[in-house]
């Protein structure tokens, strides 16, 4: 499985016989949410995945997404991350979507801002073998459907 630029590929057997049934299992529990993958429109080329990632009671999900480094910069990070923050609330019901990142990451901070979630919280978690940046910490944005009213015109049900 593919888990973006540099950082190396996962063996075919975890993704086979560990991450996978835990992917579909979700499918089955929280119907809805989940994975999608991102295609070229042009090209069909494969250019990373989006996700909404449920809770165990699935009445949240937590938006992710990897995009390779040749589809950065072109807005469909913000693209992806708006149409299914929307579906997330709109469509499925949950009652939160949220998401984390290096609090150093300004680019993936944007593309959340922009998908209507806003700042909760910094923390600080101790890693083994941390990574640059690790020191500045950890940020944590959601959108609550019960502000959902409040969302920017872009992300609300059209």
């Amino acid at each position: 499985m593919w888990d973006g630029e540099g950082a190396g590929a996962t063996p075919r057997t975890t993704v086979r016989d560990e991450q996978l049934p835990k992917l579909l299992a979700q499918y089955e529990r929280h119907p809805g949410l989940g994975r999608w993958a991102a295609l070229d429109r042009a090209s069909g080329e494969f250019l990373g995945w989006f996700a909404l990632d449920p809770s165990e009671d699935g009445a949240e999900a937590e938006l992710g997404y990897r995009l390779r480094r040749s589809a950065w910069g072109r807005g469909l990070a913000t693209e992806g991350s708006r149409a299914l923050v929307r579906y997330a609330l709109d469509v499925v019901g949950v009652r939160r979507v949220w998401a984390q990142t290096m609090a150093v990451n300004e680019r993936s901070r944007r593309v959340m801002e922009k998908a209507g979630l806003r700042h909760v919280r910094t923390f600080h978690l101790d890693f083994d073998d941390p990574i640059p940046g690790t020191e500045h910490g950890e940020v944590e944005y959601e959108l609550r459907a019960d502000v959902a009213q409040d969302r920017p015109a872009a992300l609300r049900a059209r």
